[in-house]
């Protein structure tokens, strides 16, 4: 059901150990997160910053209906091109996409979904998780990646959850899926482009990536848990935006997407744009940052799973 590209990755998916070093990657930052040619540069230098862990990287992403694992520079390229035409891609919609052989870059749950499939891959990086949003009484809007994570063996690098969600709302669904969250050389949950609010904590902290996979193992192997376990990594302090300044800009986005009529799949790249408008770009800077940040972390992680600590 899918494809594994390059004899590097192939050769490490034969491999139980060796497995352990890949790094999955999501795409629809590449599709829908960013603005074209960033979005490509963007996708390299992850890949760029999980190599120099020592790890494998494998961004996944369909292609003309093929569900690739690890894809190469081309296919980037063709997924991030300005008028691509590519779809969002959560768990649900791979088969739709296979099946009608469209092109689309993945979200948090759809390499999540791929991840179960091709069994072993440990470590997955991403910008920010997805989770209830705001306003969830009213539109029920709860996001695919709290369920992919509550049925996933995986390491979520993560800089929180998305600051355009309800974030207290997101750490309690965690919490009740048995999702493990924990800050990496942080107490507070963080929020995407800051740091995060000194009133929503994470439950536990780590100050180093062995205790990481050590903490991994014991839930996944010792205590045979099935869920995700979720690493916050704060943005680059140099790189963070006041939280007042994200809070003024997040009022307005969601006032403009009302207004437009905006919801649903479309909700979070609208808002993820107004953001940046609103921030003269350095909202934008922030989340170039964070992806880049946490997927060099995610590499270290995976080496770490792999043994060599």
């Amino acid at each position: 059901m899918f494809e594994m590209r390059g004899d590097e990755l192939r050769r490490a998916m034969a491999d139980d150990r060796e497995r352990m070093r890949i790094v999955a990657l999501e795409t629809a930052v590449l599709t829908h997160g960013l603005p074209y040619p960033i979005n490509i540069q963007c996708m390299r230098n992850m890949c760029e910053a999980v190599r120099e862990a020592g790890a494998i990287p494998a961004p996944i992403g369909i292609v003309e209906g093929r569900l690739i694992v690890g894809l190469d520079d081309s296919e980037i390229e063709r997924l991030g091109a300005e008028e691509s035409g590519a779809l969002k891609l959560s768990s649900r919609d791979l088969a739709f996409a296979m099946s009608t052989k469209a092109c689309g870059g993945t979200t948090v749950a759809g390499p999540l979904a791929v991840i179960r499939l091709a069994g072993g891959i440990r470590v997955f990086a991403t910008g920010g998780i997805g989770g209830v949003h705001r306003g969830w009484r009213e539109s029920l809007d709860v996001s695919a990646d709290l369920n992919e994570l509550a049925k996933t063996r995986c390491c979520v690098v993560c800089s929180g959850a998305k600051s355009i969600l309800d974030v207290c709302a997101t750490l309690e669904a965690l919490e009740t899926r048995g999702i493990p969250v924990v800050g990496y050389r942080t107490c507070l949950f963080p929020q995407f482009y800051f740091e995060g609010d000194s009133e929503v904590r994470v439950p536990h902290r780590v100050e180093e990536v062995a205790v990481v996979a050590r903490l991994c193992e014991t839930h996944w192997d010792g205590l045979e848990s099935q869920t995700s376990v979720v690493l916050a990594n704060s943005v680059p302090a140099e790189d963070g935006v006041p939280q007042s300044e994200i809070d003024n800009a997040i009022d307005s986005a969601l006032r403009n997407a009302d207004e437009a009529g905006v919801k649903g799949a479309a909700l979070t790249p609208f808002l993820l744009e107004a953001v940046a408008a609103e921030t003269e770009g350095r909202a934008l800077r922030a989340n170039l940052a964070l992806l880049e940040s946490n997927a060099r972390l995610a590499g270290k992680v995976a080496v770490c799973l792999r043994g060599e600590r």
